[in-house]
């Protein structure tokens, strides 16, 4: 959502109920990560958002799967940095599509801040850190609430008989 063009998204999310899940791997990435997406929240008015750690990225899939019904929005974090083997497309695509599934299976709303980087450096200046050009995290949550605000606001979808 950034870069030329990239909407500025604004939500009011009081009363949402949102939970951020965030990989352990690269402390310094998911620092900024989880730090721009807690900014975000607070600033949307959602309070009291949990903070779920998982391992790695690949691992955020199942957490949002087992944390969907309780909550009106996830904020997913993680970063993948290209290495020397396919486990950077494995890992990547898994995590996408996974949770896209999740989202759509469940209703409940996932904004996506996974980064998938060529180097550290690359993920460093998507984290939201001080002098980095873009801040993931944020946007991700922005993302998350804005969506469950349009969802809430949205009639109940009933099916046929």
């Amino acid at each position: 959502m950034s870069g030329h063009g990239a909407p500025d998204v604004t939500a009011d999310g009081s009363g949402l109920r949102v939970a951020i899940v965030a990989a352990s791997w690269h402390t310094e990435v998911m620092d900024g990560l989880v730090a721009g997406a807690q900014r975000a929240l607070a600033g949307a008015g959602v309070q009291d958002a949990p903070l779920v750690r998982v391992p790695g990225t690949a691992e955020l899939t199942v957490a949002c799967a087992r944390l969907a019904p309780a909550y009106d929005a996830l904020v997913a974090l993680g970063v993948v940095i290209r290495g020397g083997t396919p486990h950077f497309e494995y890992v990547c695509s898994g995590v996408t599509h996974g949770l896209a599934d999740v989202a759509v299976a469940t209703g409940c709303p996932i904004g996506f801040g996974v980064l998938t980087c060529d180097d550290d450096e690359q993920a460093l200046d998507r984290a939201g850190l001080p002098g980095s050009s873009e801040d993931k995290g944020h946007e991700a949550a922005m993302a998350a609430v804005a969506t469950a605000v349009t969802l809430g606001a949205l009639a109940p979808r009933t099916l046929a008989p």
